[in-house]
Formats: structure tokens, C-alpha cells, sequence
């Protein structure tokens, strides 16, 4: 199965991936998470600040992490979207052609699972943005791409809850 996390900032996707390393039911799994360190002392913007070209590096970490068999990723193509969509730097007609090259793999995936920011504070890791304006504004687009692309989407599960909780809802969804 191709499995994929997608949320905003500061929901516990990497966390929950961490985890997931850990359970028994997920030992036949390869796991990839976003390298945002990586990518930001490459010169690569981020955030709110993001570029086309930057927005092109992240979708084909993507699409490369769709290449495998039985994976688990914490960022999705629909958050490449969602931070592409809002970048101050990317016109509409460039997020046009983006979102439509983008949406050939998105169908990809066996499973996404969306992780809600609600009641969960904003941690600083000294990378992600930290403004809670933007954070929603995100969440609102990866909402909205979820629903607009959802018949692109094979199974899409809304998961909340402690790490230990969330882990059993995607043991459930995939059973």
C-alpha cells in the first residue's frame, strides 16, 4: 500500500510516521519523511515564501516516494498543492499547470490520511512556519483540495487523537 499523511504545519505527521517505524503491523513498510533542514540549507524556499521551482522539488520528492512499494510518507502531493496554492511568489496560471501535472500521480495513493490542526498548539522547530493565520490558511486549502480532488482519491480517512490513538484508526481504515 502507498500511504500518505497530509495536514499543516505542526500536526504530528512526522511523529506519527516515527511511530508507525516502531508497530509491528506496518514492519513490511518503507517510510519517508519530508526534509525540510535538507531542503532549506539547499537554498529552497519554504513556507510562505515557497517558489515554483521549490514547489517542483517537493512534488517530485513526492511522486519519488510514490515509486515504491509499501510506503509511508508524512506530506502528501495534496500539501504540495495546498503550499503551492497560497505562495505568494506562484500566479494562477502557473498553479494551473502545476495542479494538473500534480493531480496525475495523486491517485497514487492507497490510503491518505488527514490530520486536523484542531487543539494542537503550534510547535517551533526552527523551520516551519510558526503563524497560526497561515497555519489555517493551509489546513483550509488541504481541506478544500481533499474535497475538490476526492474523486481522484481512493480512500481518504480524517484521523485525530494521541499518536497511540491515531496509529489504531490507520490500523482500522486499512484492515
Amino acid at each position: 500500500m502507498k500511504i500518505g499523511l497530509t495536514g499543516t504545519m505542526s500536526v504530528g505527521k512526522t511523529t506519527l510516521v516515527n511511530a508507525l517505524k516502531e508497530n509491528k503491523t506496518f514492519k513490511d513498510y518503507n517510510f519517508a519523511t519530508e526534509r525540510s533542514k535538507y531542503l532549506s540549507d539547499l537554498g529552497i524556499p519554504l513556507n510562505t515564501d515557497s517558489t515554483l521551482k521549490g514547489q517542483t522539488i517537493f512534488l517530485a520528492e513526492r511522486c519519488a516516494e510514490l515509486l515504491q512499494d509499501n510506503i509511508i510518507t508524512d506530506r502528501t502531493i495534496i500539501d504540495v498543492l495546498a503550499f503551492t496554492q497560497i505562495a505568494k511568489s506562484i500566479d494562477y496560471v502557473e498553479y494551473d499547470k502545476f495542479e494538473s501535472l500534480a493531480l496525475e500521480f495523486v491517485s497514487s495513493y492507497d490510503h491518505i490520511f488527514y490530520i486536523s490542526p484542531q487543539g494542537l498548539d503550534i510547535e517551533d522547530n526552527g523551520i516551519r512556519e510558526t503563524n497560526e493565520v497561515f497555519r489555517d490558511v493551509i489546513d483550509f486549502s488541504i481541506i478544500t483540495l481533499l474535497k475538490r480532488w476526492g474523486h481522484k482519491l481512493n480512500n481518504v480517512t480524517e484521523i485525530r487523537g494521541t499518536t497511540e490513538e491515531r496509529i489504531k484508526q490507520i490500523e482500522e481504515a486499512i484492515a
